[in-house]
């Protein structure tokens, strides 16, 4: 009986701190994993000098709320453009860094975001703290951004 009860408590634990984390993908994986999943696929633009994007993965990416929102509505994926790597998108191959560009990236931070069928929504620049992250991803998910001129 204690085995159980103690087994029991072992697992309710592992699955409780595996919804603490994050799982950031790939672009190529990504996207198929959004698409089949029917999420939204948001893509993390950074570098490894960006002192902001440090500041992005210790604070918003690190924040309890945002966690349990991104697992909900969302694929991840983390970009460096400066690395080497392939993105396949719209039936075009890019570079990291042509893939950036084509996304309309001109410094890092900056978060992309498509549809769950993969068609791009947008981007948005820069450093952003978890309240603005919060109502930021809440529009994305209600699709508010349809209404905007």
């Amino acid at each position: 009986m204690i085995k159980k009860l103690l087994l029991t408590i072992f697992l309710f634990a592992t699955i409780i701190s595996a919804n603490d984390k994050l799982k950031w993908y790939g672009f190529d994986e990504g996207l198929a994993k959004a698409k089949k999943e029917n999420k939204f696929l948001l893509v993390d633009f950074y570098t490894d000098w960006c002192g902001w994007c440090k500041k992005m993965d210790s604070e918003t990416y690190a924040n309890k709320n945002i966690i349990k929102l991104l697992n909900k509505d969302f694929v991840l994926v983390k970009l460096n453009p400066e690395k080497p790597g392939t993105v396949n998108f719209d039936s075009n191959k890019y570079t990291n860094g042509q893939f950036a560009g084509a996304a309309g990236v001109t410094g890092y931070p900056a978060t992309g975001f498509f549809e769950p069928s993969g068609q791009f929504i947008g981007i948005v620049p820069g450093y952003l703290d978890p309240t603005n992250f919060t109502d930021l991803l809440s529009k994305i998910v209600s699709k508010d951004y349809l209404n905007q001129q």
